[in-house]
């Protein structure tokens, strides 16, 4: 278990470094197969048939799904797959780091877990949390926003999991649907947007203020 929830921190960090769209999404598919081998371990250990069918869907939406569909936007789109970012890639990854530290502070003396793995494994969501934010706020393409949204959804999953043992199961369905008809709609958004403006970088709305 432990080395899924490291790997799915681990790839947080590719993506407050990546440079390219395609980076941001290749590192979003392989965090989300992380996730989702946690949960099919999960699944296993306590025979819950239901963490099955959520694992079956984090697999067709997170791994394969939706990063096919931002990639199919990258091309169809025909974007500079520069990210444009706000902070360099070191003070950003710095800051990733910082972030996941002041969570682990956080879990361990503030919230009282009876296990290590709880603890372990609600820092890590937190951390995933805050950098998915991190990147929403510090990118300027929209369409690295919405990654942005997808990696705060991975952090709130699996916090969901530690804290209560994993949410009401249609409850699960219905986010997960919720997730998968955003993104769909932020694409087409996104594809209008380039055709009626020519680029998807929101820092070009500043000109509206003046």
């Amino acid at each position: 278990m432990y080395i899924f929830l490291i790997g799915i921190i681990i790839m947080a960090y590719p993506m407050v470094t990546a440079k390219r769209i395609t980076s941001l999404i290749n590192s979003f598919r392989i965090q989300s197969a992380f996730l989702f081998l946690a949960t099919l371990f999960m699944a296993i250990k306590e025979k819950n048939p239901e963490l099955y069918i959520i694992s079956g869907l984090l697999l067709l939406l997170k791994v394969i799904l939706i990063p096919g569909f931002l990639s199919s936007i990258v091309k169809k789109v025909k974007m500079n797959e520069n990210i444009g970012l706000f902070l360099n890639p070191l003070v950003s990854l710095l800051i990733a780091v910082f972030l996941t530290y002041l969570s682990y502070v956080f879990t361990t003396r503030i919230l009282a877990f009876e296990s290590k793995a709880q603890v372990v494994s609600f820092a890590i969501s937190l951390s995933v949390t805050m950098i998915g934010l991190f990147i929403m706020i510090f990118r300027m393409k929209a369409l690295s926003q919405v990654i942005g949204f997808l990696v705060m959804e991975n952090g709130l999953f699996l916090a969901a999991s530690v804290l209560a043992g994993g949410m009401p199961f249609f409850v699960e369905i219905v986010i997960f649907m919720d997730v998968f008809v955003s993104v769909i709609i932020f694409g087409m958004f996104i594809y209008r947007i380039n055709k009626l403006f020519t680029h998807i970088d929101v820092s070009k709305l500043n000109a509206l203020k003046r």
